[in-house]
């Protein structure tokens, strides 16, 4: 394989994006970056230095001076590992609020894409291939059927102990599609060069495998 490189996925809610790109990553010995993680690293910041995240001014200020990185699975804000400090619920609704301001997401995107320019680096989200890394070496949009999904998560939440409706999973999830595919600003699409993947009916296990075997092939 190329010396850097980088692997895009994309795909509709609960296709198991981030599952799969996990695995891939340490199947390859690469960093696996975790946007979601980013957004809440800067909310993190931004609460943890008092800053309102409406004040556009000392919001821009602190971006300036923000570094993100990803290492072996710890996220470092700052040259700080802050796996744990960003997992509550505290900082997940602080992570809600500066997802929503346009220069936290210009931000992340160009620590996204330098982060591709000097390590090889697998990302996924909605608009990776299409956006952030348009110049990706390898583009996967990872799919399955709002069904498969479905189930998928009503698994999940029941092992959980969670009361859940499968037909409510469903609406939820086709709904969540409808609106991704149709907002205004980078909306989930298939990248022209990506390689489309349905996993319906298939394990994760098998899902790594096809990515594998779908980055070699393009090698």
């Amino acid at each position: 394989m190329k010396e850097i490189y980088r692997i895009a996925i994309d795909g509709p809610s609960g296709a198991g994006k981030s599952t799969i790109a996990k695995a891939v990553a340490a199947r390859l010995g690469i960093d696996y970056i975790d946007t979601g993680a980013m957004y809440r690293a800067v909310g993190y910041k931004v609460k943890a230095k008092g800053i309102d995240a409406d004040d556009e001014a000392a919001l821009e200020s602190l971006l300036n001076e923000t570094d993100i990185d990803f290492r072996k699975g710890d996220i470092i804000l700052d040259g700080e590992v802050i796996n744990d400090k960003i997992r509550t619920p505290e900082i997940s609704k602080m992570a809600s609020i500066v997802s929503a301001k346009g220069p936290v997401r210009a931000k992340l995107v160009d620590i996204q894409r330098a982060m591709g320019t000097r390590k090889s680096i697998i990302m996924d989200g909605r608009d990776i291939g299409t956006n952030v890394l348009k110049d990706a070496e390898y583009k996967i949009f990872l799919t399955a059927s709002v069904e498969e999904r479905a189930d998928r998560r009503y698994r999940e939440l029941v092992a959980k102990g969670q009361d859940v409706n499968y037909d409510d999973i469903c609406r939820d999830i086709a709904a969540r599609d409808h609106s991704d595919r149709t907002r205004e600003l980078n909306p989930l699409r298939k990248a022209d060069d990506a390689v489309e993947l349905d996993t319906t009916g298939l394990d994760i296990e098998q899902v790594v495998a096809e990515v594998m075997n779908i980055v070699r092939a393009c090698d």
